[in-house]
């Protein structure tokens, strides 16, 4: 194709340089669109399993390999980072990717070596990619890459948030106030029983990521091009699988089927469904806070939230939720995320789905902001958050729906009567019982006991 000049210094080489001439997309200051760290890292991994599996059937010279291994262990290091400057806007299987890491890590190794950059004395395709295909080693990649990127940083962060929620659920566990459904007032319940609902809602939103991990645990790595294995020994991908295995520490396998494997991602898009429904649950946490704390003299003013910042840059004194904002503003940004991972989950043609570099990037890039949310939610909110003791308790004595615990005395339709009674003339349920003369005010005191109400008791 020509020659093309790469800047003295690089270790990248000549298919990297033609590749940030041709896909210079999303990757300006404003907009850097480039791979994810853990995206590279797994790739060098690769490189380094593929290496010492090949030295060992005999396809590698063992000198080259060891060079190789180290230039891999520099980068899963994080060293030449500066090394790898593709945005995600390339070719859809990842091959620019893929020759950057190979050009990167031939070069290094043969500097390692003790030869000349650009000498290919040890070569980006006959000896890096020995035994491999972009078409393998990248849907590899972004597997190792979800692997790590949401047991690593999402799954303890979110658990984090849990483990404080639920804290908050057990100190306030005896705590009255009015439960609300359709937003309107419903039986008594604990704040203790509310909180511990959110804490109830991350549980399961942790354990549809951890589901989603043993499809993401299964690796096509020995398929190369189309799935079939050509210019790989029959054990490379099973011995290489076992060494990403012991790298990592994770109980990775074969893919059941090599060709689905890189023709389809639905493991990722199941990955990216979970990660939109912890969202969800989020979004609902976030906005149960933010009402419950709404006021804090003309809202609900329940909760007391921490006092970060200025809420205002007009009004004195104002604390606004922004905790809350920021987690739900996260959430709409991963509600984007996933339908981008759905539509190109959906689009492999034959053997291949060439969308794996943008899929790939929103997986990671929602378990990235989910796990920021979570430690910030967390760390400046969930943290401090206090009850309103006095508007808890006056908002169980003015509630309507005690009423509720009469019905099975009185009946539905006389206990109804009583509600509307005392919304009607501005009084007590005791007060319109006893003025209807439906309930004693002996019997209501004994039958309407907001705490057993809302402990079981009742």
């Amino acid at each position: 194709m020509g020659p093309v000049e790469v800047p003295a210094g690089a270790y990248w080489g000549a298919q990297t340089q033609r590749a940030l001439a041709h896909f210079a997309i999303g990757v300006g200051p404003a907009n850097p669109l480039r791979f994810h760290p853990a995206v590279v890292r797994a790739q060098a991994r690769i490189k380094l399993a593929a290496a010492r599996v090949n030295t060992a059937l005999g396809a590698l010279e063992p000198d080259i390999a060891r060079a190789i291994e180290q230039a891999a262990e520099e980068v899963i290091a994080g060293r030449w980072a500066d090394q790898f400057p593709l945005g995600i806007f390339i070719s859809g299987s990842g091959t620019q990717f893929n020759m950057n890491v190979n050009e990167v890590l031939a070069n290094r190794a043969t500097e390692l070596a003790g030869g000349e950059i650009g000498s290919r004395a040890i070569h980006p395709n006959d000896h890096v990619n020995r035994s491999q295909s972009t078409n393998d080693t990248f849907p590899t990649a972004m597997h190792l890459a979800a692997v790590e990127v949401l047991t690593e940083g999402l799954l303890p962060a979110v658990r984090a948030l849990e483990a404080t929620l639920a804290g908050k659920a057990a100190e306030f566990a005896t705590m009255v106030k009015i439960g609300r459904t359709h937003l309107q007032d419903a039986v008594p319940m604990t704040l203790g029983q509310e909180i511990g609902a959110w804490a109830a809602q991350l549980r399961r939103g942790a354990s549809g990521v951890e589901a989603a991990l043993a499809g993401l645990r299964e690796l096509p790595i020995g398929g190369t091009a189309v799935g079939t294995g050509l210019n790989a020994p029959r054990e490379f991908g099973p011995r290489t699988v076992a060494v990403l295995s012991a790298l990592t520490g994770q109980a990775f396998r074969e893919a059941p089927d090599r060709f689905e494997g890189l023709a389809a991602h639905e493991a990722l898009a199941a990955a990216s469904a979970a990660l939109r429904t912890l969202a969800g649950a989020l979004m609902k946490i976030a906005n149960d806070v933010r009402w419950l704390a709404s006021g804090p003299r003309s809202g609900l003013g329940e909760l007391e939230l921490p006092a970060n910042e200025p809420g205002s840059s007009i009004m004195p004194g104002k604390v606004n939720p922004t905790q809350s904002e920021a987690m739900t503003q996260v959430a709409v940004q991963v509600y984007g995320h996933d339908a981008t991972v759905a539509f190109a989950a959906s689009q492999g043609n034959f053997q291949l789905n060439v969308y794996k570099p943008v899929l790939i990037h929103n997986v990671l890039a929602a378990a990235d902001l989910l796990r920021d949310a979570c430690r910030s939610f967390r760390q400046h909110c969930a943290e401090g958050l206090r009850p309103n003791t006095e508007r808890l308790a006056e908002h169980v004595r003015a509630s309507l729906a005690l009423v509720t615990a009469l019905a099975p005395h009185i009946g539905y339709d006389k206990a109804a009567e009583i509600a509307h009674h005392a919304h009607a003339h501005g009084t007590s349920l005791r007060e319109a019982a006893q003025a209807l003369g439906h309930v004693t005010p002996e019997d209501f005191d004994r039958w309407v006991d907001p705490r057993a109400m809302a402990l079981g008791e009742a």
